[in-house]
């Protein structure tokens, strides 16, 4: 897989900007090299920068009510939209009503659609004859591949000579994306070569160079993918590190991921992203997120390999209480813990250090 610039994007997550459900769109403000992002459409938040509402970082990308006024921003700009990208994720990934209008009016709009999501817009008769008579790209990024350009399981993750790094999760949509991208900058900062292997749309979306859609993929194949991926990623830019994008948590009862990952992509080390806040697993209400340590000691248990930080997502903390619910994971765990969003993940690359030894 290799990055490229497709083009100036609108991104629609009407009502679901600033939640779980709306993380696509976060990771496209947050970064991508796919996209220059012109702007968001919320209405709850219009009126905003988007990553102020993040992170209260402003950014420039400013919050829309609409598409018209989205198109019309960018023309005044000077920067006309060419795409319209969905950047909702709901449980299931399925297309909202809502969001099919407006897809539509993008269409007769002339902008190519990208979209992540498991109702797939090349499959729907309307829109197709719509993108037909408009010329534009209908692009599905969870539309699997052919069988035939899939890869079985082969044991070549064992050539993989650099070190290699999960960044897993305690639940689903817990921003394991989003930490595994710091931490790949953290270790490019300290001078280590580092690649990230995307596992989802989003990561597809920012233009990560390695990668697949786990979860579009037949059972058979995820595990064959993973490993060449990481294969391939090694060898053909041999780097110091890779980092693994983690998907849903070994215990989340309708995203049990991260298997595949340990079994398949061999990590040395885990990076373990946990959202202290939460009681219940993210949309599943009478189902409480198993306790840390548990959920540690099921992935060493599992992958034979440690846990060796926490990274902690903040949501619904002030920054006191984020600061002490560290201080508590670090002395209940024994292991290094930061908010990497705020802190970075300069202490996680410390922990990862005595595996990164003898790379130059």
């Amino acid at each position: 897989m290799s990055p490229g610039f497709d083009g100036r994007a609108v991104v629609y997550c009407d009502g679901a900007f600033g939640t779980p459900n709306g993380k696509t769109a976060h990771g496209l403000v947050r970064r991508t090299q796919r996209y220059v992002v012109l702007a968001v459409l919320d209405s709850r938040h219009a009126g905003r920068d988007a990553r102020d509402v993040l992170d209260g970082k402003p950014c420039g990308i400013p919050v829309l009510a609409d598409l018209a006024t989205a198109l019309s921003h960018a023309h005044d700009a000077g920067t006309p939209a060419t795409h319209f990208v969905v950047g909702l994720a709901p449980d299931g990934g399925r297309l909202p009503a809502a969001a099919r209008a407006e897809v539509a009016a993008a269409i007769r709009s002339g902008l190519h659609v990208d979209s992540g999501l498991h109702d797939f817009l090349s499959d729907d008769p309307e829109l197709t004859r719509l993108a037909r008579e408009r010329g534009v790209r209908l692009r599905d990024v969870r539309k699997p591949p052919e069988r035939g350009e899939l890869h079985f399981f082969s044991g070549k993750i064992e050539q993989v000579a650099c070190a290699t790094f999960a960044v897993l999760g305690t639940d689903s949509a817990v921003g394991k994306r989003t930490t595994a991208w710091l931490l790949v900058d953290a270790l490019r900062d300290a001078g280590r070569a580092a690649e990230l292997i995307g596992t989802g749309q989003t990561a597809w979306m920012q233009g990560v160079r390695y990668g697949i859609v786990l979860d579009s993929l037949v059972n058979d194949f995820v595990a064959g993918e993973i490993e060449h991926a990481v294969w391939s990623c090694w060898s053909e830019t041999d780097p110091d590190a890779i980092v693994l994008e983690g998907q849903g948590s070994l215990m989340n009862p309708a995203y049990p991921g991260g298997f595949e990952l340990l079994a398949a992509g061999r990590p040395d080390a885990v990076v373990l992203q946990h959202a202290p806040a939460r009681k219940e697993y993210d949309g599943f209400p009478g189902h409480p997120l198993h306790p840390l340590d548990v959920q540690i000691r099921a992935i060493e248990l599992i992958s034979g390999k440690p846990v060796v930080a926490v990274t902690v997502n903040h949501e619904g903390l002030t920054r006191e209480e984020t600061v002490q619910a560290c201080a508590a994971i670090r002395e209940a765990t024994g292991l290094p813990a930061v908010d990497a969003l705020v802190d970075g993940c300069g202490a996680v690359v410390d922990a990862l250090r005595p595996f990164l030894e003898g790379r130059q």
